[in-house]
Formats: structure tokens, C-alpha cells, sequence
């Protein structure tokens, strides 16, 4: 679970209540067609711009944003230099067995290509591709937020518009403009907070998830090629190393040693 997802999100809708309480009435903000044009109209425009299935896949994507484990680049490193030793060791062959045990389909695919005795290079190009091809999918899944952050400010307008036209068509009945300017001004309320609130956060937040599993792929393959190249694990360890942030660098340094202690 992403704390700071889920905080962030009921902190925002904390200070839009607690300001709206202290200036006015909560149920002066509610109204039932402006939350039909706005979030109605946003939600049917989205699913016009997509595909069923992309949109499907944008929204199965959203658990991403509040239900998430951190990747952990210490222990694919870890595990990185546990086959690199096994091949130095007894041999590429040996990794087929080493690698049932892995849960990275990722890591799994390269090991078994190595062990098939495939050109470097091929290896390269194939996870590479494959690479391309996540990094494609993320994207579609951001586009779908970001499309409803694009159309929720529209729908708003829209909205404002509609109140507008009503309160003008109108204007000889008094009672009648307040209640339509109320209309057209909320909708632009609920379109920004469908953008800034919601949207806007969504996509940055798959951004960083998917810049994030895209690095540890990246890992991934350079030490795959480097066990297949044969190189000395420690050699492979400082390689995959220069990926890291300094933070990261030294909790490998700490966890290494504390396994050198047990021992």
C-alpha cells in the first residue's frame, strides 16, 4: 500500500472541504446535473477516445498508484550475482535449474536464452523489445488519465456554459439566476478538481512506477549479458552499481556485509 497516495488524496479533499466549510455550506457545492455534465460527460468522452481494452487496461492500472511494492534494487543485484557466481562456478548450463526458482519472468526469459546458447546480441535485441513494448504500455495507460485530465476542465466549461445560457434565458425571473450562476460556476469546480486533484497526480504518480520497473529491467539485462559474457561477479556487481543512487549503493554495501557476519 502507498501511503503517501492514499494521504495525498484524502489531505486534498480535506483542505477543499474544510475551506469550503469555513466560507459557506458543503451542500451549496453539490448539484446533481453538475456532476452529470462534468464527471458524466468526462468519463463518456474518455471511453469514446479508447479502445474497450485500453481502457480497461488504464483502469486496472490505477491499483499501481495505491497498492504498489517498491521494487528492490539491492536484492536483483543480489540475485544477479548469486547466478553469476553459480555459472563462474559450474557453468551457464547450471543456471537452467538456478533460474525455476526465480519469480522475474524477466530475469527467467534472458537466463533461458542464455542457457540456450543464443548470440549476445540477439538476447539484447529480444529483452530489449520487450523493454520497448512495457515502456509503450505504460504509456497507454498514462494517456488514458491524462486524456480525463485534458476533458474534465472542458466538461466544466461546458457546464458553466449551459448555466450561463439558462440564467440569460431567464433573466426575468430573478429567483432563477442565482441557482444557474450556482450551476455554472460549480461545474468548473468539479472539472478542476477532476484535473489537479484526481488526473494530474494519477499520472505522474504511473510515471515514476514505470521509470522505476523500467530501471530494474535495465539492471536486469546488463547483468544477464554480463554472466553470459563471463565476466567476475565483483567486476558485475560495481557495473550494475553505477545504476544505483548513492542511498541505494550503501544499503547494498550494508546488506553485504551483514550477510558476510552471519557467515
Amino acid at each position: 500500500m502507498d501511503f503517501a497516495s492514499f494521504g495525498g488524496l484524502i489531505l486534498g479533499i480535506f483542505f477543499i472541504i474544510y475551506t469550503i466549510m469555513g466560507s459557506g455550506s458543503l451542500m451549496g457545492y453539490v448539484d446533481f446535473y453538475s456532476v452529470l455534465v462534468t464527471f458524466g460527460g468526462t468519463f463518456a468522452a474518455t471511453t469514446f477516445a479508447f479502445p474497450l481494452n485500453s481502457l480497461k487496461e488504464g483502469f486496472i492500472a490505477l491499483r499501481h498508484v495505491f497498492f504498489y511494492k517498491e521494487l528492490n534494487a539491492e536484492a536483483v543485484i543480489k540475485i544477479i550475482i548469486d547466478l553469476a557466481n553459480i555459472a563462474r562456478k559450474d557453468g551457464l548450463l547450471a543456471l537452467e535449474e538456478a533460474v525455476l526458482e526465480l519469480k522475474d519472468e524477466f530475469l527467467q526469459k534472458g537466463i533461458m536464452l542464455i542457457v540456450d546458447g543464443t548470440d549476445p546480441e540477439l538476447v539484447r535485441n529480444i529483452l530489449e523489445t520487450e523493454l520497448a513494448f512495457i515502456e509503450e504500455r505504460h504509456g497507454g495507460n498514462q494517456n488514458v488519465f491524462e486524456t480525463m485530465g485534458t476533458l474534465g476542465p472542458g466538461f466544466g466549461m461546458i457546464g458553466t456554459l449551459i448555466g450561463l445560457i439558462n440564467m440569460l434565458a431567464n433573466l426575468k425571473d430573478p429567483s432563477s439566476v442565482g441557482p444557474n450562476m450556482a450551476v455554472a460556476i460549480v461545474t468548473t469546480f468539479y472539472g478542476s478538481m477532476i484535473a489537479n486533484l484526481f488526473c494530474i497526480p494519477v499520472v505522474n504518480k504511473l510515471k515514476i512506477r514505470s521509470s522505476q520497473e523500467i530501471l530494474m529491467k535495465e539492471v536486469t539485462l546488463e547483468g544477464m549479458l554480463s554472466i553470459q559474457a563471463g565476466e567476475n561477479p565483483r567486476i558485475i556487481e560495481e557495473k550494475l552499481k553505477a545504476f544505483l543512487s548513492p542511498r541505494m549503493r550503501n544499503n547494498l554495501k550494508k546488506g553485504k556485509e551483514e550477510d558476510e557476519g552471519e557467515e
